[in-house]
This record gives C-alpha cells, structure tokens and sequence, in this order.
C-alpha cells in the first residue's frame, strides 16, 4: 500500500517531468529530460526541488540560459517553491541516455 506522502511525491516528480519536458536543447530541438540530460530530481523538505543535470556538450554556449529555463519551468508547478539546479558532468551526457522516441525522432534507430 501506498503512503500519502510517496503519492504526493510521484504526482509531484510527474508534474516536474512534465515541466523539464518544456525545456528544449537550442542545438537540438527535442525536450532536455527525454534527451537523458536530467540526472536527478529529488523533492525536498518545505517546498524545495534539487534537480542535477547535464549538458550535452560542456562548451554548451547557452549553458546559464538553460539552468535558468529549467529553475523557472519547475518553479511554475504546484508544491515547488524553490528550485537548486546542479550543473554536473559525472557521468558524462552519451546518446544512450535518449528515450528510444528521441532516437528514432533523430534517425538514431
């Protein structure tokens, strides 16, 4: 049986998903969290969301610009009140992350 708060927490986790899936990657037009780029969102205490992610290339030119895209949309979902978004390059970012949708989107299947 499911807890009350693990409910919550899956409908938040979803409402997040949903968020990330607005952001997209400039240099390639599909949505950051199915191009395997978020490498953890993890709800915390009163409100706060940790998010880690990656770029697909460290150079990444619009590099800030995409951390702020990213704090933004999450801020915007119900039950976030602040967000901490963690640039990281460990693991670094492969096309193996891609859902298998985005690789037959980009001719990758």
């Amino acid at each position: 049986m499911m807890t009350t708060a693990l409910a919550d927490n899956e409908t938040l986790i979803a409402g997040i998903v949903a968020a990330l899936r607005t952001v997209h990657d400039p240099e390639i037009p599909v949505n950051i969290y199915d191009l395997g780029l978020i490498y953890r969102i993890e709800p915390k205490d009163r409100g706060l969301v940790e998010i880690d992610m990656t770029l697909t290339a460290p150079g990444c030119p619009v590099a800030g610009e995409m951390l702020s895209w990213v704090e933004k949309a999450v801020s915007d979902v119900g039950g976030v009140d602040s967000v901490e978004v963690r640039l990281v390059f460990d693991p670094p970012w492969d096309s193996s992350r891609m859902t298998d949708d985005v690789k037959l989107e980009l001719g990758l299947l």
